[in-house]
């Protein structure tokens, strides 16, 4: 789609725009950081173990998973505006469901919603955040993902703040999914409305059914690898610490900090580092990067190095998987919200993997000998970077338009930087 060279009305629309992608990213961070400060809350009132308990929360994972395959076609058909929306809805109501459990059954239950609409978002919001980017010109997936921390960080706070007061649990989750709510309700006339595929000046329909391609696979693959290590440093961090150094607790919870922190400002950063480098190069050593933290955190022999090895591995993975989502969303092959679906479900399987992975080979061994495993994950990430390489760098349009009212031209103030 061509578009005035000059056009202050389509650059204000187009910033609107990545403002509310934004806000979405943060919405969804922000409401799942709600529920994870009060998982001890939600444990006591229904009376279940910790083994039950880590049972359930696969059902978050399960029903992101299906959440993420269904919303594929459904982004492709009515657009990632209509998904992110109703995912957000969706995870807004279904966070309150855990206080409202009782016993084992009913919060597997209301994990499961919560996660189909967490998966809804996440590909409305990355598919609409692929079609912002590619309307600015330049990498900016990026800070979409760190505004994703900052609404957890936002999120974390509050809802500790609730917990503080003594607020019954109802209102410690209700509270937060209101806020959350109005958010929603402010961004949504500004996020990029769908309009139908036109090749050669006719409308088409959205191909319903679309192959599994060596593009995918590869993708995805390096997804998965990443982000199991990415979930093994959320769980594992503060139990190896304690573990290999015999550090107090406090100290132990610096782990997670320094992972958290690092990847934060690496993604406010990395778009920056994409421009220049390209994202090949930015997978490629930021993997490595990660996996030399990894052997970092492996080999120290005090707390101090520990702590910058899990440092050197957040922001070494924080600039990799946003790129790997803009790829998927940019295949030449197959549709954009299928693509994306099937790239970030994998990469969820392998951050819902990589605690299971590490717990298990710890029972054989210990939790640091365990970490290898993400480590030799990192470099293999690093060795198959080169699948984000494609001619040209952008999706190829052929004749296929768009029509006028999607406002998604690009930015002459940005585009010329």
């Amino acid at each position: 789609m061509s578009a005035p060279t000059h056009n202050p009305t389509a650059a204000r629309s187009l910033k609107s725009a990545r403002v509310a992608v934004v806000s979405a990213f943060a919405i969804a961070g922000f409401v799942l950081a709600t529920w994870v400060v009060n998982i001890p809350s939600v444990e006591a009132r229904t009376g279940i173990s910790h083994g039950t308990l880590g049972t359930l929360l696969l059902f978050i994972g399960l029903g992101a998973f299906i959440g993420m395959q269904v919303s594929g076609p459904l982004t492709d058909r009515f657009g990632g505006k209509s998904v992110t929306i109703a995912g957000g809805i969706l995870s807004c109501a279904a966070v309150v469901l855990p206080a409202l459990a009782t016993n084992a059954p009913t919060l597997g239950v209301a994990l499961f919603v919560f996660g189909l609409g967490h998966g809804m978002i996440d590909v409305g919001m990355n598919s609409q955040a692929v079609e912002v980017e590619r309307a600015y010109g330049r990498p900016i997936m990026s800070s979409f993902h760190a505004f994703f921390s900052l609404g957890g960080a936002a999120g974390a706070v509050l809802g500790s703040a609730l917990i503080a007061v003594h607020l019954p649990l109802v209102w410690a989750l209700t509270i937060p999914a209101l806020i959350a709510l109005a958010g929603l309700a402010v961004l949504t006339p500004f996020l990029i409305p769908h309009t139908p595929v036109q090749v050669d000046g006719a409308e088409t329909a959205a191909p319903t059914r679309n192959r599994m391609t060596r593009s995918i696979w590869m993708l995805g693959a390096i997804a998965f690898l990443l982000m199991l290590a990415e979930g093994a440093a959320n769980d594992w961090s503060a139990l190896q610490i304690r573990q290999h150094l015999d550090a107090s607790p406090a100290s132990a919870g610096y782990g997670f900090a320094a992972f958290s922190v690092t990847m934060t400002i690496g993604r406010l950063v990395a778009d920056r580092v994409v421009t220049a480098i390209g994202p090949v190069r930015v997978v490629r050593f930021g993997a490595l990067t990660g996996a030399l933290g990894l052997l970092l955190v492996v080999l120290a022999p005090v707390l101090a190095l520990n702590l910058l090895g899990w440092g050197l591995l957040g922001i070494g993975l924080s600039g990799c998987v946003p790129q790997i989502f803009t790829a998927a969303g940019n295949l030449p092959d197959g549709t954009q919200g299928v693509n994306i679906s099937r790239v970030v479900g994998m990469g969820y399987l392998g951050l819902l993997a990589g605690p299971a992975v590490v717990g298990w080979v710890s029972e054989l061994t210990s939790i640091t000998e365990a970490l290898l495993i993400p480590l030799v994950f990192c470099a293999a990430a690093s060795a198959l970077a080169g699948a984000l390489r494609r001619p040209g760098g952008t999706r190829p349009t052929g004749t296929v338009t768009r029509t006028a009212d999607q406002v998604v031209s690009p930015d002459p103030d940005l585009t010329s930087r």
